[in-house]
Parts: C-alpha cells; sequence; structure tokens
C-alpha cells in the first residue's frame, strides 16, 4: 500500500482532520447526465445506468427526518434526469424543518425538450441553483463540456433569470469555474467581478455569487491528465500548493456524502475512489448510522486531497481562504 502523503502532511501541521456537527447531506444521485465534460470526475454521460432508486430515495429521506441537518446537495451527473428528483426535492422542500436544498445543474438540461418545466420546478421550490459555467468566453467552455454548451448555457441562464434567480430572494444562483487543464483557478473575488461585468454587459445575465473549485485529479480528468503526461506535473503542483489555512474550512468536516445506492462517504470524491465509510470491515449505508456517532470520525484520505487545500483551498462552495 501507497503511503498517504496527504495525511503525513496534515501531520506535520499538526491538523488533525475529523468530523465536525453535519450540516451538508451531499446525495449524488446518478452517473446519468446529457453531457460528457473533459473536467468531470464522476465520469458521467448519457450512457450511464447508476441512478437512485425510488426505495433508496425513501430510505434516504426516512433517515433525514430523525436529523436536523439543514442542507441538502444534490449532485451527479445531472441529477434532474433522475426519474424520482421531483419527488425527492418535493418530499425534502415539505419536510418540517424544510430542508434547503442545492441543485448542481449543468444549465443545459434545463433546455432539453424532456425535461421542459424543470426550471420552473426550481423555482417554485424555492432550490438554489449552483450551475457549472467554466467561463464567460464560447471557446473555453466548448472546449471543456462540448461544442454548443456556452450557447445553451446562456440560454438557459436567461431562464433562470426571468423566473427570479440571481436576483429575487430565496432564488440564488451560483455559478461554478474550474481551470482548463492542470492549473490552479485565479483569484475567486477577481474572477466574480469579471464574469458578472462580461455577463450582464454582453447577455443581461446577473447571478449572486461564482465558486471557484480546483479540478480533482479522479475519474475522467485524472485520465485526461495522464493521457496528456500532465497527472505527475498536476500533482505536484498541488502538493507544493499546500495551504494549512485551508483544512479548517473542508467541505468533508461537516458533510456526509451519499451514493445513489445509499453508501457513505467523506465526499463525492472519495465515492468515486470507493473510500466508502466502514465498520468493523463493513461497507456501511447511511441507514446505519446514527446522526450524533459520525461526529469527530476520522476522515478518510488520499493524495487527491491536496486538490481541496491548495492555494486559496477549495470546497463545493468556493474558495477557503
Amino acid at each position: 500500500m501507497m503511503p498517504n502523503r496527504f495525511d503525513s502532511t496534515l501531520a506535520t501541521h499538526g491538523l488533525p482532520l475529523r468530523h465536525t456537527r453535519t450540516r451538508v447531506l451531499q446525495v449524488n444521485v446518478g452517473r446519468l447526465c446529457n453531457l460528457t465534460c473533459a473536467h468531470c470526475h464522476v465520469n458521467a454521460g448519457p450512457k450511464r445506468k447508476e441512478i437512485m432508486t425510488r426505495d433508496t430515495a425513501d430510505r434516504i429521506l426516512g433517515w433525514l427526518e430523525q436529523t436536523d441537518i439543514p442542507v441538502v446537495d444534490l449532485t451527479g451527473g445531472a441529477p434532474e434526469m433522475v426519474p424520482d428528483f421531483r419527488y425527492f426535492v418535493d418530499r425534502l422542500t415539505s419536510m418540517t424543518p424544510r430542508r434547503h436544498v442545492m441543485d448542481r445543474c449543468n444549465l443545459t438540461i434545463l433546455l432539453e425538450p424532456a425535461f421542459d418545466g424543470t426550471a420552473e420546478f426550481l423555482a417554485e421550490h424555492r432550490v438554489e441553483i449552483v450551475a457549472s459555467m467554466p467561463c464567460y468566453s464560447p471557446a473555453n467552455v466548448d472546449a471543456q463540456r462540448g461544442d454548443g454548451v456556452f450557447d445553451a448555457s446562456i440560454r438557459a441562464l436567461q431562464l433562470l433569470n426571468r423566473l427570479g434567480y440571481g436576483h429575487s430572494p430565496g432564488l440564488a444562483l451560483n455559478l461554478v469555474y474550474n481551470p482548463l487543464g492542470g492549473a490552479l483557478p485565479g483569484p475567486q473575488t477577481e474572477l466574480e467581478e469579471d464574469y458578472k461585468r462580461e455577463l450582464l454587459s454582453h447577455f443581461g445575465i446577473v447571478f449572486n455569487a461564482l465558486y471557484t473549485i480546483t479540478n480533482v485529479p479522479v475519474s475522467r480528468f485524472a485520465s485526461y491528465l495522464r493521457n496528456n503526461n500532465q497527472l505527475a506535473p498536476y500533482m505536484d503542483l498541488l502538493m507544493e500548493s499546500f495551504n494549512p489555512a485551508a483544512v479548517n474550512g473542508l467541505m468533508c468536516r461537516d458533510t456526509i456524502n451519499v451514493s445513489w445506492t445509499g453508501e457513505v462517504y467523506d465526499c463525492d470524491f472519495n465515492q468515486m475512489l470507493k473510500m466508502q465509510w466502514r465498520d468493523e470491515g463493513r461497507g456501511l449505508s447511511l441507514w446505519d448510522l446514527e446522526p450524533a456517532q459520525v461526529e469527530n470520525r476520522e476522515i478518510l484520505t488520499g493524495d487527491h486531497c491536496y486538490a481541496c487545500t491548495a492555494g486559496a483551498g477549495s470546497s463545493c462552495g468556493g474558495a477557503l481562504v
């Protein structure tokens, strides 16, 4: 077994990494997606068959009702493509107390004929949208996500603005920037200013915040780097850019990540690497857990964790420092 260099780095800095009180339940509802993006850590695409079933959804909902976890973060794939997506959101937003739901949306799915009315459904249920938008220029977006994706994303953003997203209370619209290739993202504040200026002046689009997220070298993105002889240099960059100030804000500390089958992980990247929570050698599902027992649990790490602690740090909510 290879030594865990990330754990060694944490130990050198005297930084234990353990769970705090759970604030976010992140549910990866499946790998089905209408796009095949170069940076995708899930290896999602139109031919994937992994999707959450109604039975799994009900078991997750039943477990969640016994907790006070306030935020449910839905990711994929394209979450909206799962047949029970609307059922799941309906149940989440009608719970007492009401759960704040986030949808990690690729934007283009909102324009697909088979998903007509999805944007309106999200607005009606006050679902926060976290939308992938790698750049405000067509060339960079299409290079990372496919031909025509930029234009479709612009139309989807304009649709969301018409529904109140980005400017009405309770309808948050946040964009996500991932850099092309083996590089760290630029300063989040500066990029947000650029995005807001360019999208407003050219397309009349407004949004709330921009999140910069470092690409994690797993699945499809790791293969891309390896095929272009960039994996080793990228790992060196991540390790050299380790920022101890980012550790305290890591999303794995207050998040439980759940797969489409109910298996439990520290984060979505660990899920893709099959680093499942275990107890006495047995893999754990969400319904095996007592919520209070999660606090102070040791977090499983690997070299890929350097991506979340490089530079300004990176989480599902953007830069950390």
